[in-house]
């Protein structure tokens, strides 16, 4: 019974020692200029990744390097990346060559995969995600929950503060996506591109159509 109650008590402390640095690192919203700053951008399939290149489109040199994190079985966006890529470095005649990575990891989430079975797939995805995370730009595709979740362990752990800047999908007029519904809550910024979703979350930032 002694050691039940010992048990238990340690599993306590334990506990109120992450949710304490939960806390400490989700109210933590300090950025240290640099003159460069390095970029993990994480693609969906489809209208996701035309949406977070235009994005990315709008950013300056100084996001280098740029680090894409896509699905496995996702072919399209590898493409879509590359000729961004290739089109911004002949652009821009000050570059030797192209400051990009791409990496690929599990997929967290086919569509209509159940929930029971999406757990153990998004922890499979986010064994293959630690090694990548650096400073996250996502935009709601199911592969940018396992490295967000990534990215707050680090911070959790005291190993690195990772900032997570999570821009809602233009298509997101009303209500936001499952993605969005997780991600509102671990990420140091959250944009929205709909007043009526500014409305419904206020603690949102919005800036207009910014893709």
């Amino acid at each position: 019974m002694a050691s039940l109650l010992i048990l238990a008590a340690a599993v306590g402390a334990v506990t109120i020692l992450l949710v304490q640095r939960l806390w400490a690192v989700l109210q933590f919203h300090h950025v240290t200029p640099r003159e460069s700053l390095g970029l993990l951008i994480v693609a969906g399939s489809g209208g996701h990744t035309t949406e977070m290149l235009r994005l990315v489109g709008s950013l300056s040199r100084a996001y280098s390097p740029r680090h894409y994190v896509i699905a496995e079985s996702d072919g399209m966006s590898a493409s879509k990346i590359h000729s961004f890529e290739r089109s911004r470095a002949e652009r821009d005649s000050t570059a030797e060559c192209p400051q990009y990575h791409l990496h690929r990891i599990p997929r967290s989430r086919e569509v209509q995969q159940s929930w029971l079975s999406s757990i153990v797939t998004t922890l499979h995805s986010m064994r293959f995600s630690f090694p990548l995370v650096h400073q996250v730009l996502c935009n709601g595709p199911g592969t940018c929950v396992p490295i967000c979740v990534s990215a707050l362990l680090l911070g959790i752990l005291g190993i690195k503060k990772v900032i997570i800047v999570y821009v809602e999908s233009i298509c997101r007029v009303e209500t936001l996506s499952l993605s969005g519904k997780i991600l509102r809550h671990l990420s140091d910024f959250f944009i929205v591109q709909w007043p009526t979703l500014k409305e419904k979350y206020p603690k949102s930032v919005y800036l207009g159509r910014i893709v």
